[in-house]
């Protein structure tokens, strides 16, 4: 049952985050990114198990499964700032984040 509900989970954030993505909007085309990204990471944790720790369950988990999630994390969180701020920057000089505005020149 629980293995069922993990996979509904990430296939709703996987959809979402495809959803977002195909947006004519930039700032929903970033947030998409990072929410698959966040869905990637939600699945790797839940592949590496799930047995706790190793005095307790009697089961161990990945602990480098866990280390690769963190800093996944980190360099997740960089880069949505960094596509912010360039979406703002994107903004001033062209007046619109519209993607199809933004591909025919925006100064029409």
């Amino acid at each position: 049952m629980t293995q069922l509900l993990l996979a509904l989970a990430l296939g709703a954030l996987f959809s979402v985050g495809t959803f977002l993505v195909l947006r004519r909007d930039v700032v929903q085309v970033v947030w998409g990114v990072a929410i698959i990204g966040q869905a990637a990471n939600a699945y790797l944790v839940t592949m590496g198990g799930f047995g706790g720790f190793a005095p307790v369950g009697g089961g161990t988990t990945d602990p480098v499964v866990q280390a690769l999630v963190l800093t996944a994390i980190v360099i997740g969180f960089g880069t949505t700032a960094l596509a912010l701020v360039l979406t703002y920057r994107v903004y001033e000089e062209h007046g619109t984040i519209d993607v199809e505005e933004l591909g025919t020149g925006g100064d029409t």
